[in-house]
């Protein structure tokens, strides 16, 4: 190991005291540009008034064309109360928001999408989803972001089933299609196949629930995953939930076919995964557990901003793979490899939902994207600096939305790289001309 404990741990720091500085220099991270071009103020009456009332009109006349004429086809709300913000709880709206900016920014700069910030204050699940229906006629989709469970699986469904353009969720569809991309390669490694495989997944929350019905859909047998919440594992036996926590309770019975009772240290012992999507540690996953689990074991400790295990810790204890949701270890497996590229896709063939197929597909794809052809332990995955994936996924998700129907415009295979390559690449290059001129300007020396 190239750096001892105590440096790895003032590495695993520095983000944390980076963005205090850095927040506050920027005031933000996101700001409105335009993208037409002023000649001179003789064009205010292209672009606004007299000349603006003709495409209000053909509007008017024909609600699809707000996609023609007006930026819709790729403007996105990120959408959340501030229930559930990372590992820190309920924290508000107003708190949220670096968190949404954030969302807003790693769109923009890995996908192309314009996405804006819509912290909205109320925790009544009802008014959210009034609310967010009602930003229908401005944006093209709807992600959803950190609100507490259970509410936000009664949200997400809702929202689907009456809203015209795509809802998603990312705590949900965005965590759950990233773990499953990342245990693809990880199991190829080992030499183990998904459908054999013990799974046990610490915490039962939103992204490990929904994660389960992706394994499912990519060939894991949900008998073999047994999942943990702070009372224990889910069994027929936990009828509380009934009425508690419907969803929770569903997986009580699709899960745990051995219907252990028990802890998380009792469903590690033999499993040959631990999903960790939990509190933050370091220590919520116990180096006892790892060397307890089955040889050639994988772990993945997800939980931000710090990972239930430090993972050189879970390396210690006997894992073979071991990933983080950060960027500054190896392995990430992180939402940001796949929100970008799938809503790249959706918007550019105007899908109207995200389907689990779609997901499926999106993870698929950046699996084999994966340098080495997925067989590095210490890289499962791509990075985001590899550009080239973003209208990879986006291409691969576009062509299975246009397969099941729930796409507007029916696109080539070439059609569809070629626009997300275009918006990607545009929006990286508009980032480096900004910092070249001097228009953002370069963060304070140390």
């Amino acid at each position: 190991m190239s750096m001892n404990k105590e440096e790895l741990l003032a590495k695993a720091k520095k983000p944390a005291a980076d963005a205090m500085k850095l927040h506050p220099f920027y005031k933000g991270k996101i700001q409105v540009d335009l993208k037409c071009c002023v000649r001179d103020i003789k064009d205010f009456a292209i672009w606004y008034t007299p000349g603006v009332a003709e495409p209000c009109k053909a509007i008017a006349q024909n609600k699809e064309d707000v996609y023609k004429y007006t930026n819709k086809a790729n403007l996105l709300a990120v959408v959340s109360d501030g229930t559930r913000v990372l590992g820190l709880g309920d924290i508000g709206p107003e708190a949220s928001m670096p968190v949404m900016e954030g969302k807003a920014l790693l769109f923009k700069y890995l996908g192309g999408v314009d996405a804006f910030p819509v912290c909205v204050d109320t925790k009544d699940p009802e008014e959210f989803i009034k609310f967010v229906k009602m930003l229908q006629p401005c944006f093209g989709g709807i992600n959803l972001e950190d609100i507490e469970s259970p509410k936000c699986f009664y949200i997400l469904d809702r929202l689907q089933e009456e809203c015209h353009i795509p809802v998603w969720h990312d705590d949900q569809q965005g965590t759950a299609m990233v773990t499953v991309a990342g245990l693809i390669n990880a199991l190829k490694i080992v030499g183990k196949k998904m459908s054999d495989a013990k799974i046990l997944m610490i915490g039962a929350g939103a992204a490990n629930i929904c994660t389960v019905r992706m394994l499912k859909a990519a060939g894991a047998d949900t008998g073999k995953i047994i999942l943990v919440d702070s009372k224990g594992t889910l069994h027929k036996g936990r009828t509380e939930l009934k009425e508690q926590h419907p969803v929770k309770w569903e997986l009580c019975q699709t899960t745990n076919a051995g219907n252990l009772v028990g802890t998380a240290a009792d469903g590690a012992v033999g499993a040959d995964v631990i999903i960790g999507l939990s509190t933050p540690g370091p220590d919520t996953i116990k180096k006892e557990w790892i060397s307890s689990m089955a040889e050639d074991s994988i772990v993945f400790a997800c939980a931000n901003p710090i990972p239930e295990i430090w993972p050189w810790e879970a390396l210690e204890a006997g894992a073979k793979i071991v990933s983080t949701g950060r960027s500054d270890f190896p392995n990430q497996v992180n939402n940001s490899l796949g929100f970008p590229a799938i809503f790249r896709g959706v918007l550019d063939v105007q899908a109207t939902k995200i389907t689990d197929s779609m997901c499926i597909a999106a993870a698929e794809e950046l699996a084999a994207c994966a340098p080495d052809g997925g067989m590095n332990p210490e890289m499962i995955l791509p990075t985001m600096d590899m550009w080239e994936v973003f209208p990879r996924v986006a291409t691969a998700t576009a062509l299975k939305a246009i397969e099941e129907g729930v796409a507007r415009l029916k696109l080539t295979k070439e059609e569809i790289y070629k626009l997300a390559e275009e918006s990607i690449g545009k929006a990286q290059k508009q980032t480096k001309m900004l910092m070249d001129e001097g228009f953002i300007p370069a963060p304070p020396a140390e």
